[in-house]
Formats: C-alpha cells, structure tokens, sequence
C-alpha cells in the first residue's frame, strides 16, 4: 500500500507540472476523470499521502483553469456537491452509511474550497451543503451529517459575509434544537451521531469558524451572535431547573474565547456587549465553570449546601477537583484576559439587578430552594475570595448580588493569576498594562452600598493576591525571563502609584494598602527607574485624579498631605535597602527634568534619614551611599542625606563637554552643531575624537600613580565625569554594539579607581559608577563585569583589604620588635588604612548592587559570586590590621547573604558553589581570630561606631545562618521568588548528602562546636569594638556571656581548625583562668607543630620546665622569635639563666639591629647580674662591634652601675654589695679595647665632650650662688665643639653644632649643683644648616635610673597609642645616666612649671590659658583645651600604672601649646614622699583648677569632661592589649636597687592594676570611676597646700 501511495503521489505531481506548463487543453480531460475516481471506492480509508495529493493537485488544477474552462470546474464542483446531496439522500433513506463519502468526497470539498479561497466556490457549494443541513433529520444525524457540518464551518470562516450568516444562523439554530431535545421522551433512543452532534460536532464548528474568521466586522458579529447563543443556552437551561447547565454551556466556551481573543479589557465596549460578558460570567459563575482560584481553600462554610449539581460543580471551581472539561477550563481562562469589566451603566442596582434576577430565574426556585441556593452563593463568594469576608457578614446579599460578585471574583482573580495580571500594548511587547486598571474600575462606580463597596474591596485583594501568586512563582532563569517579571512589577506599581492620587478616598487608601504589599513581596520596585518617576512625577502634576480628569479632582492640600508622605516612605526605605542605586536614580531623574532647581523646590521638603539604616544595610553602604549622593565619607557618619543635596547633575555641558545626554530631547542632543543628518558623520568624528582624548587622559592617571606622583583627585572627578557623559550621550547603546573606544573607556572608568586606590579616587567611581547604571542599565553587566575584574586584581595585588602580612598589620607592624614579634621594615608605601577605606567604599557598592540583582538570579549575580568567590580562595590572605574588622565582616557578611540567597531561590549549590563559599566564609572568619585582638582608632568621626555595627550586624547574620550547603529537595521545589533573605529559615530542612568541607555539617557536633566558636568570637568581637566606639556606655548589653565550663570543648575545637585561634582566646579572655590551662596543655601537646609559632613559646618555655631541664627545651633553637620584652623576660631569675633558654633569647636580640635594642639598655645590664654563662655579656660585646651607637649607650649605662665612690659609702640607701659593680667596669674596659682607631676617635670625642661639661657642676658647687652663672660661662667657653659626628646622648639624631654660652644656668639641688645648658643642634638626618635650641640638664649627686625607667614605661606607652592611633599625648623627654650619681636630662622644650606660671599671675589655670590663648571659644583657647586634655587623659593612664608621687606644681610643665607634661619620678610605683605615708590617694592629679579646664559645667557631664574620660578609657584599653611587655620592661630591673622597688609587690601590683581578669567593658567601667574618684579629690588639693607651705611651690 505505500508504494501504492508513492506511485499516486508522483503521478498527481505530474499533472501539476503539466498543468503548470500552460497545457489547459488537458485539464477538462483530468477534472472528469477526478470525477469519477474520487466518487469510488479504492480509496476508502486511505487518507494519507494520497487524500494530500489528490487534494493539492485539484486545487492546482482548479485553481490554474478557474479562468481558463470556468463552466468545467464549477461542473466538476457541483457534481461532488450533488454527490454528497446524493448520499446524504440515500442514508435518510436507507439508514445506512457509506464510508467513502466521509472519508473522500466531503473533506475534499471542503479543502478544496477552503484552499482556493474564492467567494465563487463558496457561493456555489455553500447553499447546496446547507440545504442538505435543513432538510436532513437532525434528530437522527449520522456520521456523514457530522461531517458536512464539519465542511460547512470550515467554509463559513473564509469570510464571505451571506455563506457565513447562513451557516452561523444554521449551526446555532442546531445547537438549540438538540439542546430543546435533551429531556423530551424521544431523547432516550437518540443515537450516538446526535449526541456526538450536541457535544463535539457543532461546539467544534463553533470554534473552527472563531479560528478562522479574520475580517473585523464578521468577528466582531461572530462574537455578538456566539455570546448571544451563550444567553439563550443558559436562559433555556435555567428554565428547566433539572438541568445541569454547565454540560451546555461549557462547549461553547472554547469558541467564546476564541473569538475573543483579539479583545483588550482595558478597551471600551458598548454597552450591550457588555451585559452580554456580564450574563456570561454570571452563569459561568452560576454553573462553576471557573478554574479552580482557591486551590486550598476549606469550603466549610458552604459544605452543607452540597447536595445540588450546581453546587458540586461551583465548589469544584473555587476547591479545585479537575472533574470539568479541561478545554472548557482553558477557554475561561482565555476569556478572562479578552472580558472588559462587568461594570454596566455604573452598577445600578434598581435596574440591572432586575435584568439579573432574570437571569436567575428565581420563579423557579421558589420557596425554602431559593434561600438555599442565595446561601450557597454567599458561602462560594466568601470562598473564593479567600475568606475575607464570613458568609455572615454577607447575609445582606441577595443570592442574584451574590452571584454576580462571585462572577466578578473569578473573572478579575482569573485575569491577574495569568500572564502576571498584565497584558503587553501591541505598538511594544515590552511595555505593559497593568489589569488592575479593570479590577479598580468597580470601585470607581458611583452610589456604592456599604456592603458592596465591603465585597468588591475584598475581591481587589484577592485578585491583586493572585498577581502577587504569579510574580511569587515565577522562575526568572533567563534574561528574557527576568525582564518580563521586572515589567509585570513596574506596570502594577506605576498603576498602584498613579491610584494614590484618585479623587475618592477609599480608592486612594486601597492602592496604597496594595503598593505597600507589592513592596513588601518584591522590593525591587523600591529602586526600579519607572517607578520612581512616576511617584516622583506626582510632585510636578500634583493631580490626584485618574487619566483625564482635571488636576482639581485633588486639592493641593490633600498633596501635601498624601503626596509627600508617601514619597518619603518610599525613598526612606529605597535608600534603606540600595541607597546607592537610588541616589544615581534620583540624580538621573532630576537631571532629565533638565533643571534641578524646579525639582529641588518641590523635593525641598522631604528629607530621608539614612541614619536609621536597616539591619540589612551596614555602614559600608552607608558610606558607599553617600559617595553615590556625591558627598564626602566623614558626612555620611554624621548627617542625614537631604534629596535636594542630589544637585550634582550632569546637564549636558558638564566641565566644558560640548556634549549632552541623550535622554534629553533631539533639539538639545547635541551642541557642536549637528541638527540634521549630513552633520551625522561629523558627530561621530566629534565623539570618536573626545572618547580618544579622555582614554588618554585616564591612562595618564595610570601612569602617573605608577610612578608615584599624586593624582589631583578634583582633575580625576571632573575627568571621570565628562568621560561619562560622553558614554551616556546615547543611552540607548547596548554593550554588544558600543565601539572599541566607548569600551576602552568604560574599562578605565571602571580600573582607574581600582588602581589609584584612594578614597577620594574610591568616591569618585562609586559616584559614576552608581550614575553609569542609574543612566543606561542596560550597560549593568559589562560595567559589573569590569568591576569584577578589577576587585580580582586587588585580591591578586594584595591591596587594601587584602594586604596580608605583618607589615600591613597596623599597630602590630609599628610596635615590631619592642612589644611584638619581627623583624621592623622599611614603611610601607601605601596607607593601609587608605586602602582598606576605598575597599570599604567599593564593597558598600557591591553590596547595594547585590540586594538590587539577588532578586532577579541575573548574570549580575553570578558576577557577584564570581567575585566573592576570588575573594575567598584562601583564608590567609586578608589584612590583619584592626581598621579591616568592619570592611572584613562586611565582606563575610556578603558571602553569607550570597549563599542564602543561592538557597532560597533555589539555584543549585552545586552549580553555583555555594558550598564551597560558605566554607570558605567560616574559615575567612576563623582566620581573623587567628592573630591577637587589637585596636585602631580610624580618624574619621563615628567609624569606630560603624566598625563595630559591622562585625555586630555579621554575628546576627551568622546566629541565624541555617545554609546547609547542598540544594536539597525543598529547596529545588521552591521558585526564584523575590529572593528576600527575610524569608524564614527553617532549622529542619533535610540535607541529602553531606557538606563538601566540614563532611557532615548539621549531623557532626564538631561542625556545631565550629559554629558555636565562630559565633562565639564574633559576638565578643562585636563587644569589643562596641566598647570601643562607646566608651562611656556603661551599661552595655553584652552579646558574649562567657561560660567556664565549656572552654575546654572551645580551645579544643579551635585547635582543630587553626591552633593560632587557641592562643589568640587567651588574649581575648585573660581572665578565663580555665582557658589558659587548656590552651596550656594543648600546647605540651603539639610542641613539634607550633615552631613557627612564636605567641605559644610562654607555654613553652616555664620556670618548671626549665627547673626539670625538660627536652622541650630541645625545640628552642628551631623556634621564631619573639618580642623584645618577651625575650627579656627569661632573663629574670626564675629562668636561671639556663643555657638553652639564654642561647634563645640572645639569637632573638641578635636577629634584630643594634639600635632598635638600645631602648632596653638598662634591662640588658641588669641581664649580666644572672649571666653565669657569660652569653649576655657576649651578645653585647657583639652587639658594640656592629654598633658604635649601642656601644656609647652601653658604655653610659654601665657607668651608672658602677660602686659608688667611698665618700658616698655608708650613707643611707647606698648599696655596696652589687655584682655588677665588678661586671660594669670590666665590660666597659672590654668594650673599649675592642674598639677600631675610628671607633675610638668617636667615642673618645662624645665622652670628653660630655665629661667636659659635666665637670662644671663639681667646679661650681664651692663657689657662691650669685657667681655661679658666670663661672659656667667662662667654663663653656674652653669647651669646643671640634666633631661633626657629636650627638645628644639622650637623642642621638640631633646632632650638637654649638654651644650657647649664655645659656648655662646653675639650678637648685639638695646634693651638688646641677646645671642647664643650651645647644644649637640639627636633625642627623635633617637639614644641616636649620639649627634648633636644646636644653639639657646635667645632674650631679642624684640617681636618675628610675627616671629611666619611668619615661621607659611612657615611651612605650606613647608608642602604642601612636600606633592605635588614639590621640593621646605624652612627651618621654630623653634621661641618660652618665655615672654613679650623674645624668643628662633632656629639657622639654618652650615649657614652664605650673609653679613658675602662678609666680606670674595670680589666678588660676583656667585664667592663664584666658590670658595666653583667648576667650573662650576661640580658636586658639579652644585648641589651647583640647591639647591640654589629650595630654592630661595620656598621664593620667601613665599616672595610673606608674604610680608617680610628689605632684605638686613643679613637676608639672605646661607648652607653649597648652599642653600638660609630667617630670621628675622620684618617686613611683610603691614608693611616695613623707616616708611612703600616700598622703596623695588619687590615681593620677585632676586639681579644681585642671577640672575647670576640663569641665566647664562643673558636673562631670560636659561634652569636654566625656571625650577626656573617654580618651582616658582608650587608652587604658590600648596599654592592657600590652601589659605583658610592660610588666616584662619593669621586671627585669627588680634586683637593680632602685628606690620604687624597696618595698611591697611593686610587680604584683603593677599587673593588678592592668586588671586582665575584666573584660573590656569591665576595664572602660574601672577608669571611668578612676576618673570620676580623682576629680578634684581633697588630697590632692591637700597636698598642693602643703607643699606650698613647705616649699613655697605655688598651688
């Protein structure tokens, strides 16, 4: 048979070809024979390859000889047609069916006609079918009758209008004839064929002929007759109340909606088109026809009312059993986006609920049934919009209102669950109008009853409900995709937006009611261009009426009032959750109003405070936020953004560019002077030419900071700007179309930043960034993915926040090798600090950028993630440098947020490797807890606040983090949705397969005890720096309550992860006794694997362990080294000097420079009273032969150890039994003869020069005091300075030129006369001809050692505040002891005693600095304060851990500055005058007269006094992160003899008074009731007297 089919197949095609070929003498001859064939039965049942063919080649052959043998082909026409009528004759005869006209005769005719096309064809066959039609029994119909009604309809939508009446007024007036059949005593015999007939063959014609018909007009009456047939088809059924309507009417629906197809529901419609939609949806409601709306609704108010058919079927649509036809479900949701809104002359009840009762039908429900049925329709109305609204509360409906809402219901529920409740505007498939503008229309109808008003309220939210459902549930996972939900959003919020204005309250309400929900569910409309525009826009128009009705409708009262609030709600929480996008887009909007000033009147009222940012919002967008706005960073701290700010606009002729932007209009596009298009190509040449000029121009900048040299940061914005309009001018350009040079420059806008690397430069391209996305979002990914590339080049470079290593480590780098371990370098080129500041400002902008894109699941995602995915490649390389921890955890923060969002929207963790990431954010985090915690006070105002919120807001994030790492089955369900991380997180999802890292992450407890750890420290991290940044606050609710009981499980956990996180908790909790026993024995532990370690050598290296000359000792020559001051501490004697131990420490001081040692001289003398070895006394002889600097120091502190001569013997407090008494003279002797001829011509110049001059003390102290100045005169005059290489022993980089003779003055003394003398010196490596003055005083008779140690401690201190950069002043003036009872003490320069002050006035601090400095509130008075109470919060924390006595007035110096310095410290530590009777009881002086400088108010609740306490908390804070060293500096110099270790626990205490068992709340508490107890305290007022009394020392 199929080669059968293939031979008819190529003859046919040879009749074409032959017909083709002009040979129209044949086709009588090939018509005939078609005759006569196709009316056989050969082939019957075979309508394959050979129907086709016989069908096409008469066509081609009709068609060909239609003009040529017309009378033939209707002839042959005809005879088919009388052959059908034949047939058709004969079946009503004989009952009988003959197959092959069904299968040939009839389809062929009608293919035939309805590819020819011709209104001749279907004129001539058309009425001989529906004769036929008419006269045949349609009661009986058979298979053949099917068919013809089949052809018929297929004929009728060809569009011949009289065919197409008849056959339309033939097929429906059948439809009702079978239908007035169903029910009579003939219906019960009907056949097979009719009942085939009533439910597919005329419902099929129906819908055929609504496909077909294309011509306007005959659709449009198609539409009326067909809806007309709708009505008389429920009205004839509502007339027979056994009756089930819906089996009916449901046939028709398919070629309703068809033919509706080509409706808009915003378009209008005349009236009577409009009941007939109404009587439409009203039985379709009435016989539930309607799609399910309410899939999980319980209808359990309506459950009794059952028992009907119409009911069942009703409750099927609102509960959603699929027990209706499909097709008739499709073709009501079809309907529902072609029905206008069932608004008919404004709902007038009076009159339409007559027409409606009418179609209820109620006279045939009379009685109990009709109040039954009214209940069953209140029940599905409650039901279908969702419960709102009880059955009771509808009890005032009658069954026909109820009905009709229930219509309603479903036609505007049904129209916004599809398509997003928008339909697309034919002129632009991505422009769309938003449905809602139907379901409103209700409302807008006048005379509303309460009631109804009630209902229809209800059903705008259960419609609005089910658009929100779609948007809900739609995967956006394309481009496409995104773009389309973006539309649907932005239609419905204008819509909403322009609804807040109508002229009737409740609609105004309700729309905003609605835009709140719509922003809540989706927040990207908060920050999407068109919205914002159109709110926006409302303040220019100030109408509240809907489209076309006059401004009027809204008085300008009800503006202000509704209006502006409603725009401040909305850029309040848009500037929340992405301030930077919605600042360019604000700059964008007003820039396009094409003058600022016109918006910024009307926007001159609102403001928006971005202080109260959300928890999603950290100060790094913030910052980045106000960058965008084009303000500075120290202004986003401390002020809120107004809109009106925002006038920084681009208005087309920005820094001179000639150019404008292209969104203005073509008249002003361009200023060069191409207005038409033969200037086109000049344009072009113009821009080609600009773009060259301004590429050369970045790469300039390039080069140039390559180099070194600075950049001009207002050159580099005004650069960037105009390089930018110049992008923008056509804003249209998508990224694929833009020219190589227009690319270049985007590039280098985007890596110019990147590379500089300023903040200055950083707030210039987040400024143009945040611009260039407002302008042409279009660009978004190109410009994010270059954005990208450069953030992955300062990860590779080491920048910023990724500048790993000691030397970017901040105080840690300063303080190297004094108080922490390494090797000093040279300083670092670039500013840490400046660094990670711009990489704080770029993360802000990456931040506002994700929470714009995560709702989208856009390739700007996946950038982001590529990004964060760089950025955690490895744990160890981020700075450490405490300025990083917000800009860190911020960064963290963002992993974490990535990866959430990963999982909520349902993207496969292993696709996007978030697994990975999550891991690599926790160990990013463990790592920062890796070294020990430190401070650093950034100097912008408020930033230690942000720091802190930083870090606080990532412990929250994490305390709630449930990311399990793989996409389990939940997950995959669930759709992109809005992407919020708002979104609950359920803590009993189940994970299908294990963590890719930590293996079994939710099962594991070990996994749990990481997360605990982790949360654990962040949550003291939080506490820290919130101290930090509120040091007053002192009662802080503390996020990390510490439990001993668990340590052990801590440090056990921590050790798995990094054993540096181990040591660094006993630096974080000092006073967790338990924990460093634990850390302890981990460390015994896992001795071989900590070598390199050198914070765990003090678990090491104990006093037991070296008294059991343990093999752990054995480790010591492989270990790093550490700090100075630890090195020194193993020299004390409860180390015993012990060999291994010594070789040690003496490698450590060996490994650094001679001179960074020379600080800790005294303490390195005191070594050789325990050198029994003698390998300190060799590492100092090593140590003067590399350098002559550390020999002459060396050489001065020995000689201060030497025995005292023999008058001095006996006396009281002279020790004579001294080892190094023997040691000091033979070091010395050694030191000296080991010397070179150059080294001792050195030496020999600085000592003689200097014993010159201290030897004029002893020719003075015989002669009488009033010719004592004289003598020093003439004695300096035999002194010459004869060296170039002479230097200040107490400062070796000032070098001494000079020697100014006038200058000696003898001072007062109780022992031998002590003299001051002035000289000229020079900076060593300074300018050699700018001579500076420097008094030093040379002491004769009294011990200066414990002044040494005294401005040792000072120093350090004012090194590690310096470091921190907390701004405290201390001057630790140089002291040197030249001998047994001699010195050099360095003079601080332009100062006087308080005691010499009041020996010129007579009034009190306050007043001097009134006199000297101005009134108060000058600039001079106050700078004159604020040095004076920076310098007094630094002494007074020296004060505190020194102890110094014997404050009165002449020990305290004042600059010319204003500023306060301690001298003299005779007397510390334990020790104080009067026989250690501590008369003065406070811990440091804060006379009456300090406090007024201090305290203005007299309260202790000035502005003044709370940034004094709060310097003096900083500051303490500081010096605790470094007791150890302190305590370690002091110790070694017990055994000296000194008089502030005489009695007591001078150490013991010292360490008490660092408290290390507080936390660091605890501590900030402790100093600020330490300041508050020496305020104006009576001993000290008490002591001041008696020195007065005593000394006549003015108080």
């Amino acid at each position: 048979m199929r080669r059968l089919e293939l031979a008819f197949n190529c003859f046919f095609q040879a009749l074409s070809q032959l017909t083709n070929q002009g040979r129209a003498y044949l086709e009588g001859t090939y018509i005939s024979h078609f005759s006569g064939r196709l009316s056989a039965d050969t082939l019957a049942g075979h309508q394959g390859t050979v129907s086709a063919s016989v069908t096409k080649i008469a066509c081609d052959l009709i068609e060909a000889s239609w003009d040529v043998d017309r009378v033939a082909i209707e002839s042959f026409l005809l005879s088919l047609a009388a052959y059908v009528r034949e047939r058709l004759e004969r079946e009503k005869k004989s009952k009988q069916t003959v197959v092959v006209t069904q299968l040939n005769v009839i389809p062929l005719l009608a293919n035939l006609v309805v590819l020819l096309d011709k209104p001749e064809a279907v004129d001539l066959i058309m009425p001989l079918f529906v004769e036929s039609l008419a006269e045949g029994d349609a009661s009986a119909p058979s298979l053949m009758r099917l068919k013809v009604l089949d052809a018929v309809a297929r004929m009728a939508c060809l569009g011949c209008e009289k065919p197409y009446r008849e056959v339309v007024v033939l097929l429906a007036m059948s439809y009702l004839k079978k239908l007035a059949a169903i029910g009579s005593p003939e219906s019960n015999s009907l056949t097979r064929e009719a009942k085939m007939e009533l439910e597919q063959t005329l419902p099929t014609a129906f819908l055929l002929i609504a496909q077909g018909l294309k011509e306007p007009t005959l659709r449009s009456d198609y539409r009326q007759r067909l809806l007309n047939l709708c009505f008389d088809v429920s009205s004839f059924v509502e007339s027979k109340p056994s009756r089930n309507g819906a089996v009916y009417l449901g046939p028709l629906l398919p070629a309703v909606a068809e033919v509706c197809s080509d409706l808009q529901p915003i378009q209008d419609v005349d009236n009577s088109l409009q009941k007939l939609f109404r009587n439409l949806w009203f039985y379709i409601a009435l016989y539930g026809l309607a799609p399910p709306i309410q899939k999980t609704q319980q209808l359990n108010t309506c459950s009794r009312f059952m028992a009907s058919s119409r009911s069942h079927n009703v409750l099927q649509s609102i509960s959603g059993t699929d027990a209706l036809n499909e097709e008739w479900l499709s073709a009501v949701n079809q309907l529902a986006l072609c029905t206008p809104p069932l608004v008919v002359t404004s709902i007038k009840w009076l009159e339409d609920e007559a027409e409606l009762v009418a179609l209820y039908n109620t006279k045939t429900k009379k009685g109990s049934g009709t109040e039954r049925s009214s209940g069953v329709q209140r029940g599905l109305l409650s039901a279908a919009i969702g419960g709102r609204l009880s059955v009771a509360s509808l009890g005032n409906l009658s069954g026909v209102k109820a009905t009709y809402l229930l219509a309603v219901a479903n036609l505007e529920i049904l129209r916004l669950s599809q398509q997003g409740g928008v339909i697309k505007n034919h002129n632009d498939d991505l422009d769309y109008t938003s449905l809602l503008t139907s379901v409103f229309k209700y409302l807008e109808s006048t005379n509303l009853s309460p009631d109804l008003h009630q209902c229809l309220t209800a059903i705008v939210h259960s419609a609005f409900d089910a658009a929100l459902a779609w948007l809900d549930n739609r995967v956006a996972t394309s481009g496409a995709e995104v773009v389309e939900k973006e539309r649907v959003l932005v239609s419905h919020a204008c819509f909403l937006i322009k609804y807040g204005t109508h002229r009737e309250e409740s609609v105004r309400e309700l729309a905003d009611k609605l835009l709140i929900q719509l922003k809540e569910k989706f927040p990207q409309v908060l920050w999407n261009g068109q919205c914002l525009e159109a709110l926006l826009r409302l303040l220019s128009e100030q109408s509240g009426a809907r489209p076309g009705e006059s401004r009027s409708n809204l008085s300008s009262r009800t503006t202000m009032y509704h209006i502006h609030p409603r725009i401040k709600e909305w850029l309040t929480r848009a500037l929340a959750i992405a301030p930077c996008t919605t600042h360019g887009l604000l700059q964008e909007y007003i820039r396009r109003v094409g003058s600022w000033q016109k918006v910024a009147t009307l926007l001159s009222g609102i403001e928006c405070d971005t202080h109260n940012f959300s928890t999603e919002n950290v100060p790094a967008v913030a910052a980045a936020s106000a960058a965008a706005a084009g303000d500075g960073m120290s202004s986003a701290n401390v002020k809120s953004v107004e809109i009106v700010s925002m006038k920084r606009l681009l208005d087309g002729s920005l820094g001179g560019l000639p150019l404008t932007n292209g969104l203005q209009s073509k008249e002003t596009s361009i200023q060069l002077g191409f207005h038409n298009s033969s200037h086109l190509k000049q344009k072009s040449g113009a821009v080609t030419f600009l773009t060259a000029r301004y590429v050369q121009q970045m790469q300039h900048y390039l080069t140039s900071s390559q180099l070194g040299q600075p950049v001009d940061g207002d050159q580099f914005r005004a650069t960037c700007l105009q390089a930018s309009a110049l992008l923008l001018c056509d804003t249209e350009a998508s990224a694929d179309v833009l020219p190589e040079g227009a690319l270049q420059l985007l590039r280098l806008l985007c890596w110019c930043p990147a590379q500089l690397f300023t903040v200055e430069v950083m707030e210039t391209g987040v400024f143009v960034w945040t611009w260039l996305l407002a302008a042409a979002p279009q660009l978004g990914s190109l410009v994010l993915a270059e954005l990208v590339d450069a953030w992955l080049w300062t990860v590779a470079s080491r920048r910023g926040l990724f500048a790993a290593g000691i030397d970017n480590s901040g105080p840690a780098a300063v303080l190297r090798p004094h108080l922490t371990a390494g090797i000093s370098n040279s300083p670092c080129t670039r500013d840490p600090v400046e660094g990670i500041m711009a990489h704080r400002l770029w993360l802000g902008f990456m931040l506002d950028r994700f929470e714009v894109v995560k709702y989208t699941g856009s390739d700007q995602l996946l950038l982001i993630f590529r990004m964060m995915q760089g950025s955690m490649q490895t744990s160890n390389h981020f700075s450490s440098h405490p300025a990083a921890a917000g800009s860190f955890f911020t960064l963290l923060l963002l992993g974490l947020k990535l990866c959430e969002c990963s999982s909520a929207n349902g993207y496969c963790t292993e696709t996007f490797g978030a697994s990975l990431l999550h891991d690599h954010v926790y160990r990013a985090a463990f790592g920062w807890f890796s070294v020990e915690p430190g401070w650093y006070q950034i100097p912008i105002e408020g930033m230690a606040k942000e720091e802190a919120q930083a870090v606080a807001i990532f412990a929250q994030f994490l305390a709630q983090d449930s990311f399990e790492g793989v996409c389990n089955s939940e997950v995959l369900r669930r759709s992109s949705r809005n992407g919020s991380l708002s979104s609950p997180r359920s803590p009993t999802q189940t994970q299908v397969s294990n963590h890719p890292v930590w293996e079994k992450a939710n099962n594991d407890s070990a996994a749990r005890d990481r997360r605990k750890l982790l949360l654990l420290l962040c949550q003291h991290e939080a506490d820290r720096l919130e101290t930090w940044a509120f040091p007053l606050r002192d009662h802080m609710q503390l996020r990390f309550k510490p439990n001993s009981e668990s340590w052990g499980v801590h440090v056990k956990t921590a050790w798995a992860v990094d054993p540096r996180i181990a040591l660094a908790l006993v630096a974080r909790f000092p006073g967790a006794l338990s924990l460093k026993t634990e850390v302890a024995s981990m460390v015994q532990a896992h001795i071989p694997d900590l070598v390199n370690v050198p914070q765990a050598l003090r678990y090491v290296v104990t006093p037991s362990v070296v008294k059991e000359d343990s093999e752990v000792l054995n480790w010591l020559p492989h270990w790093a080294s550490c700090s100075i001051t630890h090195a020194l501490e193993f020299f004390t004697p409860p180390y015993k000097g012990h060999p291994r131990v010594m070789a040690y420490v003496l490698r450590v001081l060996e490994s650094y420079p001679p001179e960074r040692v020379t600080f800790f001289m005294p303490q390195l003398i005191q070594a050789l009273r325990y050198d029994h070895g003698g390998l300190v006394e060799g590492y100092l002889m090593v140590a003067a032969r590399r350098s002559n600097l550390f020999a002459h120091i060396l050489i001065w502190q020995l000689q201060g150890e030497e025995a005292p001569p023999a008058e001095e013997v006996g006396k009281e407090g002279v020790n004579v039994k001294s080892p190094l008494y023997e040691i000091a003279p033979r070091v010395i002797q050694r030191i000296i003869d080991s010397f070179t001829h150059e080294a001792f011509t050195v030496y020999d110049e600085e000592f003689q020069f200097f014993d010159k001059v201290t030897s004029i003390s002893g020719v003075l102290f015989p002669l009488p005091k009033e010719s004592r100045r004289a003598a020093i005169r003439r004695e300096l005059e035999k002194i010459q300075v004869d060296s170039d290489a002479l230097y200040l022993p107490t400062d070796p980089n000032k070098l001494v030129k000079g020697i100014e003779l006038e200058s000696g003055i003898p001072l007062q003394s109780a022992a031998k006369v002590p003299i001051m003398i002035t000289f000229d010196v020079v900076n060593k490596d300074g300018d050699h001809n700018q001579l500076m003055r420097q008094a030093c005083i040379f002491k004769v008779g009294d011990d200066c050692r414990q002044d040494v140690l005294a401005l040792q401690v000072i120093a350090l201190l004012k090194d590690i505040w310096e470091a921190v950069g907390v701004d405290l002043y201390l001057f630790p003036y140089g002291v040197l002891p030249t001998g047994y009872g001699r010195g050099i003490i360095e003079v601080v320069p332009n100062a006087r005693s308080r005691s010499q002050m009041g020996e010129m006035t007579d009034g009190g601090l306050f007043e001097i600095y009134l006199q000297e400095y101005g009134p108060v509130g000058s600039d001079g008075f106050e700078r004159a304060r604020n040095n004076f109470i920076v310098s007094s919060a630094g002494y007074a924390v020296a004060s505190l851990l020194l102890q110094p006595k014997d404050r009165h007035n002449g020990n305290l110096l004042f600059d010319d500055e204003g500023r306060l310095v301690h001298i003299d410290f005779g007397f510390i530590l334990e020790t104080s005058p009067g026989g250690n009777m501590r008369f003065e009881s406070a811990q440091f002086k804060l006379s009456h007269e300090m406090t007024q400088l201090i305290d203005p108010s007299g309260n202790m609740k000035s502005e003044s006094w709370e940034h004094f306490v709060s310097l003096c908390v900083k500051g303490y804070l500081a010096a605790r992160n470094h007791m150890d060293g302190i305590v370690n500096t002091v110790l070694l110099q017990v055994d000296s003899g000194l008089p502030c270790f005489s009695r007591g626990d001078p150490i013991g205490n010292l360490r008490k008074r660092f408290h290390p068992e507080m936390s660091e709340r605890e501590a900030a508490n402790f100093m600020m009731q330490t300041c508050a107890d020496a305020y104006n305290k009576w001993s000290t007022a008490g002591y001041d007297l008696i020195q007065y009394l005593q000394q006549g020392i003015e108080r």
